[in-house]
């Protein structure tokens, strides 16, 4: 049974974890069903993606077969291997939706537990229902969050907040995440918010958006000097070029932008 759906509709990717009955547990095949998916829609032309758990949950974490398997693994080549860019393939789990170029949205239900949390931070924004509960797990099966987590977390909450939630592996509701930086913020309908949001985006200037998520990239982990330089480079590949000329002419007749 497949893992993950991937479908695209009026310039939006709608990714999909489908072990829906299993709280989308992430087994072997999960872990690769998703970086593939990740990596298709970074190589397509969409304007934004939507990433999202059938059933009840968006994802409970690792699967118990999978924390048996580990046991009989070599913890340092399988962790220490570089098997993506800067990361090794758990880890991308969470940072392939940051190299994604286009923003991702990300619609939680249900519960978003450790590797399952660790996914859903590596999205630009998280719409979560407000029932939802989410938890960095990782302490309650004694080892640390290791997919890119500490990547993540340290931009999105206070280092209170962080030693907190790494400590004691306690879920906190969806209002509580919100305050500290965890979701975007909360909706009845996350999957229905989220649609609305990527068609929204959807309607962007392509280039600017795409633009726009390199340079808050390198906003978050470069010098002054650099990112003020990326910002004059990112804007003069826009000014004069069809993408923002659409734009100005829609602005000036009133109508939607129509991007070849």
């Amino acid at each position: 049974m497949a893992r993950v759906s991937v479908e695209y509709k009026d310039h939006i990717a709608h990714v999909t974890l489908t072990r829906g009955d299993k709280m989308n547990a992430l087994d072997d095949a999960m872990i690769k069903a998703i970086l593939s998916a990740g990596q298709e829609v970074a190589a397509s032309d969409a304007r934004a993606v939507i990433l999202s758990g059938a059933g009840k949950s968006f994802c409970a974490g690792l699967d118990m077969a999978s924390f048996a398997s580990m046991a009989q693994k070599d913890p340092t080549e399988w962790l220490m291997t570089r098997s993506h860019e800067d990361a090794n393939e758990m880890q991308e789990l969470a940072l392939v939706w940051r190299r994604v170029p286009v923003p991702v949205i990300c619609a939680i239900q249900g519960v978003a537990y450790g590797g399952g949390l660790q996914i859903a931070l590596g999205a630009d924004i998280r719409i979560a229902h407000p029932e939802s509960k989410l938890a960095v797990m990782e302490m309650k099966w004694g080892i640390i969050p290791d997919m890119g987590g500490m990547v993540l977390l340290p931009r999105l909450v206070r280092s209170d907040v962080l030693r907190l939630l790494t400590y004691t592996a306690r879920p906190i509701g969806a209002l509580q995440a919100v305050e500290w930086g965890l979701v975007t913020k909360v909706s009845d309908d996350p999957l229905t918010e989220a649609l609305a949001l990527a068609e929204d985006i959807a309607g962007k200037s392509p280039s600017a958006i795409r633009a726009a998520k390199r340079l808050i990239d390198v906003a978050e982990s470069k010098s002054r000097a650099d990112v003020l330089s990326e910002e004059s480079a990112e804007q003069v590949a826009l000014i004069g070029k069809p993408d923002q000329m659409e734009v100005v002419m829609a602005q000036m007749q009133g109508r939607k932008p129509e991007f070849k």
